[in-house]
This record gives C-alpha cells, structure tokens and sequence, in this order.
C-alpha cells in the first residue's frame, strides 16, 4: 500500500489537532498547523476543508479561530481517515472492501494476485482500523514525554528542550504498536 500524501497529511495534521487540544488549544489556525508540520499551506486548508465536509473537524472564525476535531472526529479510525482521503485501503481495486471495482482478470475467483492483495488489504485495515485517533494522539504524547520532547502547541520548557535530539532513522521500536504495548503511566487506560 503506498499512502497518498493527501492521507498522510490529513493524518498529521488530525494527530496535531489531538495534541494541540491536549495542549489546552481550543483552535489552530491552518497556517500553523501547515508551519508546525513542514506542509504546503494550501494543500492542507483544502484537507481540512473536506475533513470539516466530513464531520471530522469544526472551523471557528476570530482572532482565536482555526480548526478543531469534532468530538466524533476523536473517535475516528485511523482507516476512515485514509478510506475519506484515498478512497480505499486495499493496493489494487479488486481487492478492495470498501471501494471494489472489477479489474481486467479474467477469472478474479481464481486469480492469485487479487487473493494476496485481500490478504494485504486484511492486515492493512486490520491495524488502521483497530486504532482512533485519540489512541494515537495518547500514544503520541505518553512517547513525547518518555522522551522528553516538547509536544507541538505547548509552551516549550528550556530545560527539557537543551540538548535532545530526534533519530532519523526508522527503527521498529518506534512504531506505534512498540510505544502502545509500553507500559502506560500509572492511572491511564490502557486501549
């Protein structure tokens, strides 16, 4: 599956909303939320225009306006926010759930690229769809504060800042399952 970039930055800029309402922030301008995660301005309003079509966040006008999630739109499935933005999840049109279109195989029943691909699909859905994103913005900070990083939209703490540095590198002990099977802070909940 290849993530069109309209998802992935439908998927920052929501997670960064989640952070920012963690942050006591009622609404964040679509400027900042572009500033905040290195994305083109006017992609992004026209992603948080058809997230806000759809329900997932709400605009308020003002000096302290900007986009906010809808209280559904914290509920959301990571899935549904890929499905709204890609129209599906699966990596060829036959095998998907969602948004099924006939390919040109002769006898699809039969055919084995499109059984993989189902397989694919299955264990793509099976994790975007098992997980919100407010577990994935908890996730996030709970990951954030083991590491001592300033969350995004919080006023930044000079001593915790000094010196810390990010890894570039993708290690597996930094997806999102590692960090959700990590033991969570005394008095959370775990999902």
């Amino acid at each position: 599956m290849h993530l069109s970039k309209k998802s992935e930055y439908a998927l920052r800029a929501l997670i960064n909303l989640g952070i920012a309402a963690q942050m006591g922030r009622a609404a964040v301008p679509g400027a900042e939320l572009a500033e905040t995660n290195r994305l083109p301005l006017k992609f992004v309003e026209r992603i948080l225009q058809e997230l806000r079509d759809a329900g997932v966040v709400e605009t308020y006008r003002g000096k302290n306006g900007g986009y906010a999630l809808t209280p559904s739109g914290t509920n959301i499935k990571m899935g549904d926010i890929v499905r709204l933005m890609d129209g599906r999840l699966a990596p060829i049109c036959c095998a998907s759930e969602h948004a099924y279109q006939k390919c040109s195989c002769p006898d699809e029943a039969h055919c084995g690229l499109r059984m993989v691909m189902i397989d694919v699909r299955n264990a793509i859905a099976n994790i975007l769809d098992r997980y919100s994103l407010a577990q994935v913005v908890e996730v996030t900070m709970r990951k954030m504060r083991q590491s001592g990083v300033v969350p995004p939209f919080a006023a930044p703490d000079p001593e915790l800042a000094a010196g810390k540095s990010s890894k570039v590198r993708a290690d597996p002990a930094d997806g999102f399952l590692a960090s959700l099977c990590q033991t969570a802070p005394p008095g959370a909940a775990e999902p």
